[in-house]
């Protein structure tokens, strides 16, 4: 399969654009999250449609792609993450700290730093996800489904079920933390201290991504 990197590094380079347009009106530089969960399993996809065969071997490597964006961008989603219209919602709280730093508290320095780092940069980490794809599909020879392919493939999807059921301990842990400290009563244990502790998160903070 011969492939060119061309396409998708114009594809990186639409969304990067679009998000550093939408964040300089807006003022809400946090249009990148919105995008972080969905545009990994378009390139992957992209991927698999420049060919003029449909190989299997990039097909399932898409689709587990695609189940990895459907879990984060549910997850995503139920917090409030997606708004109408699009561009609107709320802002990383760590975007406006960095603002009222120096020499970020210059507009021009913010909008290179925007350019740069918020747009551009996060875009090209997110296409570098599927850089694996990428180099397997312009490997000579590798069209098939192999064994090995299938046990790695059965080992992502046992990942992704660990990290949806740590997404749902987490997602609980903090729906009733906020309702506790809505209805008045007072925060005991885990929900005094602030984070979960218990289930997968006992294990590590750092389960999800």
């Amino acid at each position: 399969m011969d492939l060119s990197v061309y396409p998708l590094l114009y594809h990186c380079g639409f969304w990067a654009g679009l998000c550093f347009i939408v964040s300089t009106i807006t003022g809400n530089v946090s249009q990148v999250d919105k995008l972080w969960s969905l545009t990994p399993a378009l390139y992957a996809w992209q991927i698999v449609f420049s060919s003029d065969t449909l190989q299997m071997r990039m097909v399932l490597m898409a689709v587990l792609a695609t189940i990895w964006a459907a879990r984060l961008t549910y997850n995503f989603s139920r917090r409030g993450g997606y708004t109408w219209p699009p561009w609107e919602g709320e802002e990383d709280y760590r975007w406006p700290i960095l603002r009222k730093t120096k020499p970020l508290n210059n507009p021009l320095v913010w909008m290179a730093f925007n350019l740069g780092f918020i747009s551009i940069y996060q875009h090209f980490l997110l296409l570098l996800i599927v850089l694996p794809q990428f180099i397997a599909a312009s490997a000579p020879g590798k069209d098939m489904i192999t064994t090995l392919d299938l046990v790695l493939a059965l080992a992502f999807l046992l990942l992704v079920l660990v990290e949806y059921i740590a997404d749902q301990q987490q997602y609980d842990f903090q729906t009733e933390k906020y309702r506790l400290k809505g209805t008045g009563l007072a925060l005991y244990g885990e929900y005094k201290v602030g984070y979960l502790r218990t289930g997968l998160w006992s294990i590590s903070r750092w389960l999800v991504v």
